[in-house]
């Protein structure tokens, strides 16, 4: 995992389903990339959009932080 790329938070915004193709979120430092998950389609998932921090975020949801597990960590938030 330290061999993993770091991204501002500009590029993370980028990769929002909209702007680029790639839909990423970012979750305590780590930068996930949910682009093939059926529930993050056109970078939105209930009331969260991709492109950002969902750190604080999960407080709201009804799963717990293992959902992360489903997914590829891609790099790190700098």
């Amino acid at each position: 995992m330290n061999d993993l790329p770091v991204y501002s938070r500009s590029q993370l915004a980028l990769r929002n389903g909209q702007d680029k193709p790639q839909i990423w979120v970012a979750f305590k430092g780590m930068i996930y990339d949910v682009t093939e998950s059926r529930l993050w389609r056109n970078g939105k998932h209930y009331e969260h959009w991709a492109g950002q921090d969902l750190t604080e975020e999960l407080a709201d949801a009804p799963h717990t932080e293992g959902v992360f597990e489903k997914f590829v960590a891609i790099g790190k938030l700098g």
